[in-house]
Formats: C-alpha cells, structure tokens, sequence
C-alpha cells in the first residue's frame, strides 16, 4: 500500500499529537494574577479540598497535528497525518473522525497494548481552559524509513507537539529537503530550550508560539536572562529575538490580542475578529486552528503573510464559536 502511495503527492503531512479532548465546563475557576513569574502569569485556581460542580462533559477529537489536519483538509489541501493511536475504541474513533474529515489516515500507526492519549481540559467561565495531557501511544511515535520518503512527496511538514523521543522524529523531519516545514512546537520542546533547538529552527521556514511560549524560548537563551518584564512585554522583541535563532518566518499568537508575523523585514500585526462573550464556546485549539490557518492562507495566497493573517483570524473566530477544537472551521471545496 505505501509502495502504491509513493506517487501521491500532498500538499500538507501534519506530524504530531493525536488525543481525545474531555471538556469539563465549570464556573468556580478563580482566575489568578501572578507577578511573581513571568512564565506563569495567568492561574486558575479551586479551593482545596472542595467538590467543583461540573455543567457540561464532551468528547472531542484533539491533539495539535490532529487538529492541524483537519483543518487543512477541511480547506481543500491533500493532507496526511503522520501519528500514533492505540489499538482501542478511541483511537478507532479518532481515525474514522480524521477518515470522515477527508485526512489520509495511512500514516496513522496503531500501537497494540497502548492506549490512544487523552486531555481533561477544564473550561471556566470566561471560556479559557486548562489542559491536563496524558500523552499514551503518542510517546512512541516514530519515523521509519518508508514514513521518512513519504514526507519528501508533501509539500508542506506541519510538526506540532511531540513527545517520547521526539528529537529523532524531529531529526527525519529536518532530513528531508524537498519540504517546507511549518513547526509549532510543544511544551517538551520548548523547555529544552533555544540552544538545543538552534540546528532545527534554521531549517524552518514559519515558526509559530503563543506570547507565553515565545518568552519561555526567549529567556532560555542567555543573552537575554538578564531583560526586564517591559522587554518580555513587547512582541516586537520577541519576534526578533526568535528570528535570530534562524526561521524564515516568526508567528506569535496572542489571544484577544491578535497575532504578529516577522519575516527579518517586515512586521505585521493583525487584531482579532471580536466575537461577543456570550457566543465563545471555548478557546479549545483555537491556536491550533490559527497556524494551520495562516499556513494554508501563505499557500492559498502565494506567500502574502497578510492575507494569510486575515484567513487565520477569521478561521479562529468561527472556531471559537463552537465547543471543541475542530467544530465551525470553515470549509472551502477546491
């Protein structure tokens, strides 16, 4: 079947996390301001010892690459996933899902004696969330050889969170030169720090983090340990910063703030579409929505960053509106 498959020819083979969501909607999250580290700014916190009432539990499909091909696909691109589920009824479950969404599963590995990861995400009142991941068959995702030529027929790398050895499944993905790589990367990642991750970043063409991320990458590199609050505070240090570091392209995402793009020459801001409180559902992979987006728009749009800004933005809002991380992408038929 992959001998046959070698001529396919894909716009987008997204690398990462599968997982089902389990959304918990409650009100009794206290929403904490923290000054004392800037890695940490924002907490939600709960009484100890207390019995949190729950409204609402859904199950979705989730999971960074999983969310990414889903939204590609849904606007028009022949995308393939390459990811590890386990040999359960949720990891079925997530294939039929990704199947019914028109991703080519056939680079979905089913682990036996493994479970298919899953997160409890916990959603308060204002419709932020907090995730708690069990990442399962993800852990033992990896490349092999056939899975390495299958990547040098897409066009596009999509890589987002990894883990279990993550920097062999990173080293086959920056192996292949035929690609463009679109990364956003995971916590595991991240941590490692902008050292460790220099040889990989060189070799991305758009590199994408949320505000929060993009100072944790910053601060790990050591020129910049010593800059106050008021330096972290502005974007536009941020993003030059990472640029340094050697991607083509800088995204960094910043909620209701909108998102920033530095390609070396240009910076660009574009605001988010405002969307009422009382129509969010949850914020739930709504980052995930916007990269995927604003990559698919440079492809739509032949590299114009602002018209693929806009395109992210709108996806995003209409994402926002519905509970879930994949429910109200748009789809467009090519």
């Amino acid at each position: 079947m992959f001998l046959c498959s070698m001529n396919m020819k894909y716009d987008f083979i997204a690398v990462g996390g599968v997982v089902e969501d389990i959304t918990f909607y409650t009100g009794e999250g206290v929403m904490i301001d923290n000054k004392d580290d800037i890695l940490k700014q924002r907490l939600v916190g709960f009484e100890l010892g207390a019995k949190i009432r729950i409204e609402d539990v859904n199950h979705f499909s989730g999971g960074g690459a999983n969310n990414a091909a889903v939204c590609l696909a849904r606007l028009g691109f022949k995308t393939a996933l390459l990811a590890a589920v386990g040999e359960d009824e949720t990891g079925k479950k997530m294939i039929k899902n990704l199947s019914e969404n028109q991703v080519d599963t056939r680079l979905v590995k089913v682990l036996k004696n493994e479970e298919t990861g899953f997160t409890f995400v916990v959603i308060n009142k204002n419709r932020e969330h907090v995730a708690f991941v069990y990442r399962g068959a993800n852990s033992f995702l990896e490349v092999t050889k056939i899975e390495a030529q299958m990547m040098h027929y897409a066009k596009w790398l999509y890589v987002s969170s990894l883990s279990g050895d993550w920097e062999k499944v990173l080293d086959k993905v920056f192996s292949v030169k035929d690609a463009l790589v679109a990364w956003n990367p995971g916590n595991v990642q991240l941590s490692a720090g902008a050292g460790h991750l220099r040889k990989y970043l060189k070799k991305t063409a758009v590199f994408m983090v949320n505000k929060d991320e993009a100072i944790e990458l910053v601060i790990s590199e050591g020129k910049y340990k010593k800059e106050d609050k008021k330096f972290f505070d502005e974007t536009k240090n941020l993003l030059a910063a990472i640029k340094e570091l050697g991607p083509d392209g800088v995204v960094i995402t910043d909620g209701g703030n909108g998102a920033d793009y530095y390609d070396g020459e240009e910076f660009y801001h574009a605001a988010s579409l405002r969307v009422p409180e009382s129509k969010i559902a949850d914020t739930t992979g709504v980052g995930d929505t916007f990269c995927a987006t604003f990559i698919a728009g440079l492809e739509m749009y032949e590299g114009d960053h602002k018209k693929a800004m806009k395109l992210a933005m709108k996806n995003a809002a209409e994402n926002l509106k519905q509970p879930g991380a994949q429910n109200g992408l748009m789809t467009i038929k090519k």
